[in-house]
């Protein structure tokens, strides 16, 4: 059942078409010109909001809205939002490892026994505190584990504990010399925004 909205709504919601004329040229945004995001896309602001957080997470809402110009409310919905449709995961801090004492990373391929499937394995997997990353691939192996460990021989007893299982089949382990890139997401954050504005 719709209601008709009364003299007062309509009023109040002239007043905030006006505002928002008004404001928006002030703020360089051409009325005609506020982009439009799509349900499953971002916009720029959710790339400068994701951004300004992935670079200075202690900002806070206030002051993530000072920065970015805009209202702490716009601010909170945005971030409620993103984590709402799981864009942002965690706004947790990420740890290093290496300055946890485990500066040695590894990649471990499984090959294992289909039968069961792969909760068993990803259970014992996930009872080692050293196993970060657990994924299930296609190709000669199949699962990927990304581990760590403190040196080269506390690796060789991480790769025990991983090989102590019957579902394992076989191993075979590749240890990182160099990160070059290490995990990113801000070149995909503004590609995303760009596609969610054409």
């Amino acid at each position: 059942m719709h209601t008709l909205a009364s003299a007062q709504d309509v009023q109040r919601y002239a007043v905030a078409l006006h505002s928002l004329r008004t404001m928006l040229p002030s703020a360089g945004v051409g009325v005609d010109t506020v982009p439009m995001i799509r349900p499953d896309g971002i916009d720029s602001l959710d790339a400068r909001l994701i951004a300004l957080f992935t670079d200075n997470p202690s900002i806070g809402v206030l002051g993530a809205s000072r920065r970015l110009g805009v209202a702490r409310g716009t601010v909170q919905a945005r971030l409620d939002r993103l984590q709402g449709r799981g864009i942002i995961s965690s706004m947790g801090p990420q740890v290093d490892p290496a300055s946890l004492g485990f500066p040695v990373t590894a990649f471990c391929t499984l090959e294992i026994r289909q039968r069961q499937g792969h909760e068993p394995v990803v259970a014992h997997l996930s009872a080692i505190p050293e196993v970060l990353e657990i994924h299930s691939t296609t190709g000669v192996g199949d699962l990927i584990v990304r581990v760590v460990a403190r040196d080269n021989a506390d690796l060789g007893r991480v790769i025990d504990e991983i090989i102590d299982d019957v579902h394992v089949l076989r191993a075979n382990t590749s240890m990182c010399l160099v990160t070059h890139l290490d995990h990113r997401t801000g070149p995909l954050v503004e590609a995303a925004a760009h596609r969610g504005t054409e």
